[in-house]
């Protein structure tokens, strides 16, 4: 079976010395009003003698590829003056025969010029389509190696993909058991006190906290507004525990309310005011929550009232107590931003600790319902 290339060069060697014989028999014979059957007989048979002798050229011409293109052209020169004299021989060999005219070898130079000029256009045309399928099949070849790439970096984005989002899906696991655990010993703590009125509100608070949590278990955004939604049921189980010693203070900036981020990136760093803040004071504290947008970025400010880190640096804040949630968000916003982003621990004055962050301002596409809280 030929190959796609074994069949175009049959194509194009019928087509092209079929076409000669055509030319040569309405600018010759027919011209000359010499339409003899020995004449057309002979314009069929130099075209497929032409045929016949010119079919080696390809493979010789093939074998020569490779070589310099000196060496080239002066092997294929060699190979066009020898068809040529080789295909002048046989035609006025043939012709004399079938038309029965002699003494026709002295016109040698006159043909030989002829068959001279048809292998010339012959090996030029033969070369030209090489180079031109040549050129094709690396154009090809760009084309698959580019379609390749692309598909290797569409699978290598999916990976990193689904490696990023199970990284978020771990770190945001991690808040649910620490949250649990510290919950369920407070209500132990107040079923041991025999409480029970406050221990069956925090556990119903505490339903309500899973629940949204379980509705909303995915690593997409949420709009600051859904954030601080999450935060009040977190902070009404805090509230059952602390009572007044919990004071809370929400300054949110209306227009940054139907902005996105992480799902509960707060919560870890409330949790932290309230255990090491709120907790050892008698008198309790505040934990206040901000929001602004300067400068094209959203800003979020956490601080409150308890003791704070004491000139304590951020690489000790991170091996304290403390550390876990911090580490969490921080974490959290590096896979989200990768470096697009700022946070910043610092001391409260007169006491306390404040966290700034700050990230990139984008919007979900409906707007969130605007919500002030303000002293809860």
């Amino acid at each position: 079976m030929y190959s796609e290339s074994n069949y175009k060069f049959w194509w194009f060697q019928l087509l092209g010395w079929f076409g000669l014989a055509t030319v040569t028999f309405l600018s010759i014979t027919a011209w000359a009003d010499d339409i003899e059957l020995a004449h057309v007989a002979h314009t069929l048979l130099q075209s497929f003698l032409g045929l016949i002798i010119s079919t080696p050229l390809r493979s010789i011409y093939d074998r020569i590829w490779p070589l310099s293109i000196v060496r080239r052209f002066a092997i294929s020169a060699v190979m066009v003056i020898f068809s040529s004299a080789l295909w002048t021989a046989i035609r006025l060999e043939t012709f004399m025969w079938m038309s029965g005219e002699r003494g026709l070898w002295s016109d040698f130079g006159d043909w030989y010029f002829a068959s001279f000029f048809v292998f010339l256009c012959w090996t030029a045309l033969y070369y030209s389509s090489k180079y031109y399928l040549l050129q094709q099949f690396e154009h090809d070849q760009l084309l698959a190696a580019g379609a390749r790439a692309r598909k290797e970096q569409i699978k290598r984005f999916r990976a990193e993909a689904a490696a990023k989002e199970a990284e978020l899906k771990m770190l945001r696991y991690q808040l649910n058991p620490h949250f649990l655990f510290n919950t369920l010993n407070a209500i132990k703590a107040l079923v041991v006190l025999d409480d029970g009125a406050k221990a069956q509100k925090m556990i119903q608070h505490l339903s309500e906290f899973l629940r949204y949590s379980l509705d909303n278990d995915s690593v997409d955004d949420v709009t600051l507004a859904q954030e601080v939604e999450a935060l009040m049921l977190y902070l009404d189980i805090e509230k059952t525990r602390f009572g007044n010693r919990l004071k809370l203070d929400f300054d949110l900036c209306d227009d940054s309310l139907p902005a996105l981020l992480p799902g509960l990136i707060l919560q870890p760093l409330i949790e932290n005011s309230l255990k090491y803040a709120i907790a050892p004071s008698e008198g309790g504290g505040t934990i206040r929550v901000a929001s602004t947008i300067r400068e094209g970025r959203l800003h979020l400010e956490l601080s409150d009232t308890g003791a704070g880190f004491q000139g304590v640096d951020l690489v000790s804040k991170m091996s304290s107590g403390r550390g876990v949630g911090l580490r969490n968000t921080l974490e959290r916003l590096e896979i989200h931003y990768d470096h697009n982003y700022s946070f910043d621990v610092s001391d409260n004055v007169p006491s306390g600790v404040i966290i700034s962050i700050t990230i990139p301002l984008t919007f979900s596409e409906k707007n969130a319902q605007t919500t002030t809280y303000m002293d809860a």
